[in-house]
């Protein structure tokens, strides 16, 4: 059995995050949505839990970062081109998100990063296949 992951992210207004991340393209679960949250797909094994913030402060005894004002997490998202990194930055930027820094160029890898509604950075990156030597 594959292994997926589960990041869970406090958002500010569940509507909003949801129309969101459906202009970049992601579904949801709905088995897993209600008024408190919403499983986002990211892949086959990759998932996004978007919680209202009163729902994630149930699951830690720390308080919960406001991500406008302080980095709690970077999530990385691999994409097969540099186009499709554009592609999906620029939705992202038309949807209401921002671009908190220049794109990098490194040659091997291409990377830009957006800032959805609530302050949560985005590292959308591609990297040339042929760069990754198995291990």
């Amino acid at each position: 059995m594959a292994t997926n992951i589960f990041v869970n992210l406090p958002v500010s207004n569940l509507d909003a995050s949801v129309k969101f991340f459906t202009a970049l393209g992601f579904a949801f679960n709905p088995q897993f949505t209600d008024e408190t949250a919403t499983c986002m797909i990211v892949s086959d094994t990759i998932y996004v839990m978007l919680l209202t913030r009163e729902k994630f402060a149930g699951f830690t005894p720390r308080p919960v970062a406001d991500a406008k004002a302080v980095t709690e997490v970077l999530i990385g998202l691999s994409r097969d081109s540099k186009a499709d990194v554009d592609d999906l930055v620029g939705k992202a930027l038309a949807a209401g998100g921002s671009e908190p820094r220049e794109p990098h160029d490194y040659g091997f890898m291409f990377q830009r990063v957006f800032a959805d509604p609530d302050g949560h950075i985005w590292e959308i990156f591609w990297m040339d296949p042929g760069f990754v030597q198995p291990t």
